[in-house]
């Protein structure tokens, strides 16, 4: 494959982004314009293409370091670092508390936001989205970390917030270490005790995630959290609509 400064214009990685924008880009493509260069047998989309292969699927370069990263011909210290500091900037990026306003719709968006900041914890956390009555995010708070049991996700406490900030309804979320996001029998127990918690108290449960390595396991899309009148349900094999 001959160097990308050879390619036509319309077909080089960083002008088809400057064309056309970042969407259009496959991952080798936005890779390979952050590596800028490749090695003396491959230019940086080859480059790319041999990284994403090697540390497959895309998320797990997050987690790779930078001796593994240098392990691979072509790539240094400058270029592993280059690497880090994007993934890093992408993972606070995604981490960053939830902005007060923003509207959740869907299971997927709750995954979307969390998955970084839980995916490759060590601990369980439970942590609880609290919405207004047009389903805007308030805040999200982090109850407990450690293993989940009933005793530790108490009714009592995981309403709380709700009740000072007074959400008009929650969803609830946590991660498992293990990277399976299927529910165990506590899980299941406890979001029964939460979502009757919730009834008594008038404050709708929407849904509990439960976020894995690379996938979700949602309660309110496998029909397994009742939704209320004033949300738009649609049948269990798709995924529920928050929106009022």
């Amino acid at each position: 494959m001959p160097n990308i400064k050879d390619w036509p214009t319309d077909e080089r990685p960083r002008e088809r982004l400057l064309k056309e924008g970042s969407e259009r880009l496959s991952d080798a493509q936005l890779l390979a314009i952050l590596l800028r260069t490749g090695s003396d047998q491959e230019n940086a989309l080859q480059l790319a293409m041999h990284l994403l292969k090697k540390f497959h699927p895309l998320s797990r370069l997050v987690d790779v370091s930078i001796t593994e990263l240098c392990s691979v011909r072509g790539i240094g210290p400058a270029k592993a670092a280059q690497l880090k500091a994007s993934l890093e900037l992408g993972r606070r990026f995604l981490s960053s508390p939830l902005s007060e306003g923003l509207k959740l719709h869907k299971s997927r968006h709750v995954f979307a936001h969390f998955s970084s900041r839980l995916r490759g914890a060590k601990k369980e956390c439970f942590i609880i989205i609290l919405l207004d009555q047009k389903n805007k995010v308030i805040r999200d708070v982090t109850i407990s970390e450690g293993s989940l049991t009933s005793t530790v996700v108490h009714p009592r406490e995981v309403f709380s917030p709700a009740v000072r900030e007074s959400a008009a309804s929650v969803i609830f979320l946590h991660n498992h270490p293990s990277g399976d996001p299927s529910p165990s029998r506590e899980d299941q127990m406890i979001t029964k005790r939460l979502v009757d918690a919730g009834d008594i108290m008038g404050i709708p449960v929407l849904d509990h995630v439960i976020i894995g390595a690379d996938s979700y396991f949602s309660f309110a899309d496998a029909g397994q959290i009742e939704q209320r009148s004033a949300i738009a349900s649609t049948s269990k094999k798709d995924e529920t609509d928050f929106s009022p």
